[in-house]
């Protein structure tokens, strides 16, 4: 069937017959060859038609149930958030917020997505929980409330793998649909839009609040700072996900224009950086701190890439963005180049630590992932390729992020010790 579809993808009488002839056998195999033929209008039109219904890629406005969904989503975040103000536990409020910051944030998130997708099945539920569960027990029983490099790595780290656990739940647990995994991308710039929204909204709601009953003799802002302002943080990319399902309309139309006014701006700031950073004396191989700063840039400029090209797929006139797309590619990959060698000459002269380690699996990650990018780029500037496989480059690559997070967060206490 596979070899069917892929040959007749241009005759939509001859895919409606095979659909009519095998429906079961059409719908397993249209996913698995998608990625190969999704430049195709008409393998676009059957990928809606077939998963209509079935995923969270077309939501419409939410029924009441979804709407208590979010309440217990958020009440549950909300209470997780106040265990040290409920419970007298054995560790100081910073520590269990440091081990447990991610878990509160994402469980909430997980509730919402399972409620609302009406995700049923037993065994990925079971796995998802379970995996919570033993993240749980062992942020806060098998790792010590230390200062040990490797701890600290684990907890930074391990809000990164929820990340990744919560797509899973996301994409409704179809680990095979790369295009999926994109969507889940997508998702996130739309969220991080909204979300910087409802903060500053909130900002303004609070010192609005505050100041009304101040003006009456009444002082509420250490209750207010503690329950409400508390809560209402970890409940905001509950709150901000459910607009974005509810009126997907109206984010799907400001995201693609701040990828496309982000990206050129990045670009300047990080040509300006580097020609600033030849001049200025400073550079990564004797200062510590300058090495971190730098890294925390890649970063930062590799998650731009990422959701740009996310972002802005669907656009229409686009040759400007992979112009710009490709050239902050190039210039992300020098950036890596001077961090990976810096890296290299400080592990040749001090040794191996848990955080040069680390950062030397990060920034090797991203340089592979890099090169895959800019190769595809090359071929969508220069050889009429469609900025999909791009989007198919980064989806395959995020398990291998998410192998290397694990490994980071579960075996680097085990390999360098936690004390």
């Amino acid at each position: 069937m596979k070899e069917q579809i892929r040959e007749n993808i241009n005759d939509p009488e001859k895919l409606e017959q095979l659909y009519r002839d095998n429906k079961n056998a059409f719908e397993s195999s249209f996913p698995d060859i998608y990625p190969e033929v999704m430049e195709f209008e008409l393998a676009r039109f059957w990928k809606v038609r077939l998963d209509f219904g079935k995923t969270a890629a077309l939501p419409g406005k939410m029924a009441l149930t979804d709407i208590f969904v979010l309440l217990a989503a958020c009440l549950f975040a909300g209470f997780l958030i106040k265990i040290p103000d409920f419970f007298t536990l054995n560790m100081a409020p910073e520590f269990f917020y440091a081990k447990n910051a991610g878990l509160i944030v994402f469980s909430g998130l997980v509730i919402f997505m399972v409620g609302t997708n009406r995700i049923n099945d037993r065994r990925w539920l079971l796995l998802t929980s379970g995996f919570f569960l033993l993240t749980t027990l062992y942020v806060n029983l098998a790792l010590p409330a230390s200062e040990s490099d490797s701890v600290i790595l684990a907890y930074m780290h391990l809000p990164l793998l929820l990340w990744f656990v919560y797509g899973m739940v996301y994409i409704g647990f179809d680990l095979k649909d790369p295009v999926k995994r994109i969507d889940f991308i997508r998702y996130n710039g739309d969220l991080a839009i909204l979300m910087a929204v409802l903060v500053i909204s909130g900002g303004i709601l609070t010192g609005l609040t505050i100041g009304l009953f101040g003006a009456i003799g009444l002082s509420i802002e250490e209750f207010y700072m503690k329950n409400i302002v508390v809560v209402g943080a970890v409940s905001v990319p509950v709150v901000a996900t459910f607009i974005t399902r509810s009126y997907p309309a109206m984010t799907n139309k400001i995201a693609p224009v701040i990828a496309s006014i982000f990206s050129p701006l990045v670009l300047l700031s990080a040509v300006v950086y580097l020609a600033a950073m030849a001049f200025s004396g400073k550079n990564p191989y004797q200062d510590r701190e300058f090495l971190l700063i730098f890294n925390l840039m890649l970063v930062g400029v590799m998650a731009v890439i990422v959701f740009s090209i996310a972002e802005s797929s669907g656009s229409g006139k686009r040759k400007f963005n992979d112009a710009v797309l490709f050239a902050l590619s190039v210039v992300t990959v020098i950036i890596d180049l001077i961090a990976l060698s810096a890296i290299f000459y400080r592990l040749g002269t001090f040794g191996i630590t848990p955080n040069r380690l680390a950062v030397l699996g990060t920034n090797l990650l991203i340089l592979g992932n890099l090169i895959l990018i800019i190769k595809d780029l090359y071929q969508v500037n220069f050889r009429n390729t469609r900025i999909s496989a791009v989007e198919m480059t980064i989806a395959r690559f995020l398990p291998v992020y998410m192998a290397w997070i694990f490994f980071v967060v579960f075996f680097f206490p085990l390999i360098f010790g936690m004390q």
